[in-house]
């Protein structure tokens, strides 16, 4: 009961008085929940320049089952590897989630197996579905008529970003075979071409303020 109503107590601070700030999540399974560690300043900077948000250019780390997940409205996951949420991660993502929160993970190549048995773990009756190409993310600050973006190419397969909508919102958004946060990494880690950067650090500000205005 205490613990019912201090969640309760956070989610009305949750609602009225967040800040407009994005975190990355730690999670279980012992991946690379760490990986592009430059990848979201350099997002956060961007979004700044360019759209006059104020994002601080130091990201926090979260865990799953921490209280502090209701500080920030955007939560930011990525990894090449294995992914595991135990059950009071999943009943606290669920709750931050269905109380105003974002999650989005960017697939680096080599998540996909796991973290899938963990979105449903999260909502099992709301199956991810394929994001059309209309649909406004890809035109909330910056048009990409095509949908998702290509930053790297691994499998020869095309970009496509998936979404789990409750009740009208998008509350989670995976991205996967565009590797996002790759093209949001300083210039001289993958020596992507400012073109290729500058798709990704625009599909990424457009997912930013999506979520902030959501």
């Amino acid at each position: 009961m205490l613990k019912t109503l201090f969640i309760f107590y956070t989610l009305c601070i949750f609602q009225t008085v967040l800040s407009q700030e994005i975190a990355v999540l730690q999670y279980g399974g012992a991946g690379d929940w760490y990986g592009n560690p430059t990848a979201l300043p350099n997002l956060a900077q961007f979004c700044n320049q360019e759209l006059s948000t104020t994002l601080s250019t130091k990201p926090v780390v979260v865990k799953p089952n921490s209280i502090d997940l209701f500080n920030y409205p955007f939560i930011h996951m990525t990894g090449h590897g294995n992914v595991f949420f135990s059950d009071e991660d999943v009943e606290n993502l669920q709750t931050y989630l269905l109380s105003g929160g974002f999650l989005h993970i960017d697939d680096n190549y080599g998540m996909d197996i796991y973290v899938r048995k963990e979105i449903i773990k999260l909502f099992p009756n709301a199956p991810l579905e394929e994001l059309a190409g209309n649909h406004p993310i890809f035109s909330y600050k910056y048009s990409f008529s095509d949908g998702l973006p290509k930053i790297h190419e691994h499998d020869n397969a095309r970009p496509q970003a998936f979404g789990i909508t409750i009740e009208g919102r998008l509350v989670l958004l995976y991205t996967f075979e565009s590797d996002l946060g790759d093209g949001w990494e300083n210039p001289e880690v993958h020596n992507d071409p400012r073109e290729v950067r500058l798709k990704a650090l625009r599909m990424g500000a457009n997912i930013v303020t999506y979520a902030f205005e959501n």
